[in-house]
């Protein structure tokens, strides 16, 4: 592998303070594209005389010269503390001027962000040690007031970190072993089995319960604050080790790039120049050492129960491994889903099933059963291609959606889940097509119109499964973010919680067919293979609830941020706005579609959608995507000045789709009709179908301008 490709596979993704290797490079190779990069050229001065020249940036030097001038550069220190690097010799630095111009630009922004995030992390670790002390003072005096007066010490912390107390006694090897919380256990246990009496009287069982609360109440609390102090500790343990690797791999940039100049030019300004950088700050990395060394022993102390192995093992970032087992059963799968598809349309062709008349019916239970499956099945797959592009753009999903490090998913692992889905999902339609599709038969058999229902139950099974398998670590990520959204607002809002919650107003016509198992099964229509529910005025109700309910709940998370965050209360005040005319716009184009033949509810939606639309797409462009922006640097139409995607004209292609994409709703109330059977429902799978794909054209820029504002605010974490 090139150095190059290898220092940039090293960087951090959010740190754009990094040496740029490409830019100084570039100096490296002749402007003249047909010269050679070491090319010997003729030359004629001084009355015709003839010398052999180097080819070097399109300047000319001879080699008596650059081998006269070797090693006559010398780097010292500016007043300002920066790097300056001069020539001993004009008449050979006049050639390489511009070069180490830009060496000692790069040197300095280096040196300098390096700098500034060691006092950081110095800070850190002072704020860092108050927490402990103050979480071992505090664990310490709930221990002594609920052991009446046995006094429980902490063990002392590791060097840096002043305490007079101790967590276990040295003196016996149980106390060694045993953990805070089996300590809290065993005192609760004494002070549930000690006798109920003060004073020589019994103590009233109300009294006991409600000592016991008290008692299990600060134990939970003093469980979330060590529980947070232990995440801030593993946090901070993995920022020293990217401030190490930092200093490593830059100081391994310049080496390689003034061998590469020593190369081309024959000089040996190499030397010169790595003495000044390894007797600088980059280089001495003492303090960042001793300082990871002091938090490895502090966190195996107090969060490993002094078992190193242990506590290494939660402070090492997991390195994931791609294996080749999980490419096989991808690609198994990818191929499964289309035989199945092949095999399906086979089948519905050569026994004409769609065209005969019975099968009006047979459309309208099983499409809104198995097109729940479709919808979510795109949907994953539209995540694994944001991720595979997230990965390939270097944008730090897994920083932004708050993922535990080493447990986010990749493209193919999430691939694997939506074929899985699909594999299962066309085994059942394949089952339903093989029983009597006429719905007079007596030999119509009941289990088979189950499958859908067993299936659902399957997948909610496999997401609410309770155990460490399955990608547990993703599965309670995501269910997390659910429950912020259904029960928006009061949860805080992080950006996760928006963003996913932003996934579910795309998802409303597989919310509409979820509403449809319940009333599909909940009333018995599947034993006759009758849909009844659209004569139900209790579902059409509820047809206008459930597609509502994504956007009420962002709206309400617009609202908690509104009053969360008072900086950016403008903005969340217009968001709210866009999703409360969103919710106009679905509730009449709803109201149209049960009542087709009112002309006011079609007069109203369209304009209401318009209006809807046109909001949701300059909110898209300007705020969520950061395009469009006056007086950026960028003259394609003010794209924003940092882009990650080098061909430009592929934000513009979002654009038109994002505009195209948002209006297909126009069908719906414009009554667009197709020459064959059950076009009713191709329509509403269709549409569904393109609101998707473009809520994953979304995703990719909606995360690539979050990205690029959090580099933009500082390079926080190294």
């Amino acid at each position: 592998m090139k150095f190059e490709k290898e220092f940039s596979s090293q960087m951090v993704t959010e740190c754009n303070h990094y040496m740029d290797y490409g830019s100084l490079k570039k100096y490296l190779k002749p402007r003249d594209a047909n010269a050679l990069t070491r090319g010997v050229a003729k030359n004629h001065h001084d009355g015709g005389l003839n010398r052999e020249t180097t080819s070097f940036n399109g300047l000319q030097l001879s080699i008596a010269e650059s081998r006269m001038t070797a090693g006559t550069i010398q780097v010292k220190t500016t007043a300002d503390g920066g790097c300056e690097t001069t020539f001993l010799d004009e008449k050979g630095g006049e050639f390489y001027i511009e070069f180490f111009f830009s060496l000692d630009k790069e040197f300095n922004k280096v040196s300098k962000f390096y700098g500034e995030k060691v006092k950081e992390m110095l800070e850190k670790n002072k704020e860092l040690t108050k927490d402990m002390a103050a979480f071992i003072k505090s664990s310490s005096s709930e221990k002594k007031s609920s052991s009446s007066g046995r006094k429980e010490e902490m063990a002392p912390l590791a060097p840096g970190i002043d305490s007079s107390t101790d967590t276990t006694s040295s003196h016996t090897p149980t106390g060694a072993k045993s953990t805070e919380v089996d300590k809290e256990a065993q005192i609760l246990e004494g002070e549930s089995s000690r006798p109920r009496q003060l004073n020589g009287a019994m103590e009233s069982s109300a009294e006991v319960n409600m000592s016991l609360c008290m008692k299990l109440k600060l134990t939970v609390q003093n469980w979330k604050e060590r529980k947070k102090l232990k995440q801030a500790y593993i946090k901070f343990y993995r920022e020293l080790l990217d401030l190490t690797s930092y200093s490593s791999s830059n100081v391994e940039a310049f080496s390689k790039i003034l061998k590469k100049y020593d190369e081309k030019t024959s000089w040996n300004a190499r030397k010169r120049y790595m003495e000044y950088v390894d007797a600088s700050e980059l280089k001495r990395t003492d303090d960042v050492v001793e300082l990871t060394k002091r938090v490895e022993d502090n966190f195996i102390k107090h969060f490993a129960n002094a078992n190193r192995t242990k506590g290494m093992k939660t402070l090492r970032p997991k390195e994931k491994r791609e294996r080749h087992r999980l490419t096989f059963s991808t690609g198994f799968m990818a191929g499964c889903v289309f035989s199945l598809i092949v095999a399906l349309t086979a089948i519905i062709r050569t026994r004409n099933i769609l065209q005969n008349d019975g099968q009006d019916a047979y459309m309208n239970t099983m499409f809104p059963l198995y097109s729940w499956f479709g919808f979510v099945m795109l949907h994953i797959i539209m995540y694994a291609a944001n991720l595979y592009f997230w990965r390939r753009y270097k944008v730090n999903y897994s920083k932004i959606f708050g993922f535990e490090q080493g447990t986010e998913l990749g493209d193919r692992q999430v691939l694997l889940v939506a074929f899985t889905i699909g594999v299962f999902a066309l085994l059942c339609v394949l089952g339903n097509l093989d029983m009597e599709v006429d719905p007079n038969t007596k030999h119509y058999k009941k289990v088979t119109e189950l499958l859908p229902l067993f299936l659902l139950i399957g997948i909610f099974g496999v997401l609410f499964f309770p155990f460490k398998y399955f990608y547990h670590a993703n599965r309670k990520f995501y269910l997390t973010c659910l429950l912020h959204c259904i029960a928006a607002p009061f949860y805080e809002v992080s950006f996760a919680d928006s963003f996913f919650g932003a996934q579910f107003t795309s998802q409303v016509q597989a919310l509409r067919s979820f509403e449809f198992y319940i009333c599909y099964y909940g009333w018995g229509d599947f034993k006759r293979r009758k849909n009844t529910c659209t004569d139900s005025h209790a579902y059409k109700a509820f047809f206008f609830i459930v597609a509502v309910i994504p956007f009420l709940s962002r709206l309400l998370q617009c609202l908690r941020r509104l009053f969360d965050d008072k900086d950016k209360r403008k903005d969340h005040r217009w968001n709210g706005v866009k999703y409360f005319l969103t919710i106009v716009a679905v509730c009449f184009r709803t109201a149209y579609s049960i009542q087709p033949r009112q002309i006011a509810w079609r007069v109203i939606a369209i304009i209401f959608s318009v209006v809807a639309a046109i909001f949701g797409t300059y909110w898209d462009f300007v705020h969520d995507w950061g395009l469009l922006q006056r007086g950026s640097e960028n003259r394609w139409l003010w794209l924003r000045d940092d882009l990650l995607i080098p061909q430009k004209e592929v934000y513009f292609i979002a654009m038109i789709l994002n505009v195209l994409l948002r209006f297909a709703w126009i069908q719906t109330v414009l009554g667009f009709s197709f020459p064959f059977r059950h076009s009713s429902q191709t329509m509403v799978a269709v549409v569904a179908s393109l609101e998707i794909i473009r809520r994953g054209i979304w995703n990719f820029f909606r995360l690539e301008n979050e990205h690029l504002k959090n580099v933009k605010d500082g390079s926080k974490t190294v």
